[in-house]
């Protein structure tokens, strides 16, 4: 196990590190603006969740194979970003507005589409594998104990930083978005709006090279 100042040395590089808004960040802003509190947090929750899978994958040793392979980083990125591409243009081409899905979908619904939707996006995110792969090891002493279990500590730690983090970006992004979401749904801008902003990111995921990028 980590020591407490290993883990303080830690906490304080990751909350550094979380304090940059990055394409994960940008994401829980778009749901917060467009679905209000709930939704950003939704969103936040299922980003968070994919995250800890990530941190299961580089304690598997999976993470390690993904940097080793052009192939399997190429195709996992080019996933995740035609994943958040297609979210952009659904919204954007949809045909029905902010008030009309409201009616559609419960509460319910919408809140578990919200959840997974980020979750997808948290896992299709293999700059994160690559990430945890070089930033861990700074931290990990082999003579402390297991290294399997010394990872998996610090990655969790990890993704509770960025969770306490982003909730703060998702209700800042809900409150400003209550003051002109119900104007923007009148015309249907605030669809037009939130799409356009994951298309942008989709296209964004898809030509970055070589940047990286936790949260």
């Amino acid at each position: 196990m980590p020591d407490l100042h290993t883990l303080a040395l830690f906490a304080g590089a990751s909350a550094a590190l979380v304090a940059v808004p990055g394409p994960a960040v940008l994401y829980i802003v778009s749901r917060g603006i467009a679905h209000g509190r709930r939704g950003g947090l939704l969103s936040m929750l299922g980003i968070e969740s994919g995250n800890f899978i990530q941190v299961v994958a580089a304690t598997a040793g999976l993470a390690a194979i993904i940097a080793s392979s052009a192939i399997a980083f190429s195709a996992i990125r080019y996933a995740g970003a035609a994943y958040l591409i297609f979210l952009g243009l659904s919204s954007l081409f949809g045909r029905a507005s902010g008030d009309e899905l409201a009616r559609v979908e419960t509460p319910a619904r919408s809140g578990r589409r919200l959840y997974w939707q980020g979750f997808v996006v948290g896992v299709l995110n293999p700059k994160l594998a690559l990430f945890l792969l070089a930033f861990l090891p700074q931290f990990i002493d082999p003579d402390a104990g297991a290294v399997w279990l010394q990872t998996l500590v610090l990655g969790t730690l990890f993704v509770v930083i960025a969770a306490i983090g982003d909730t703060l970006f998702a209700l800042l992004a809900g409150t400003a978005g209550e003051r002109f979401r119900a104007r923007l749904a009148a015309g249907g801008s605030l669809r037009r709006v939130s799409g356009g902003i994951l298309v942008a990111l989709g296209v964004w995921a898809a030509l970055a090279e070589g940047d990286a990028a936790g949260d």
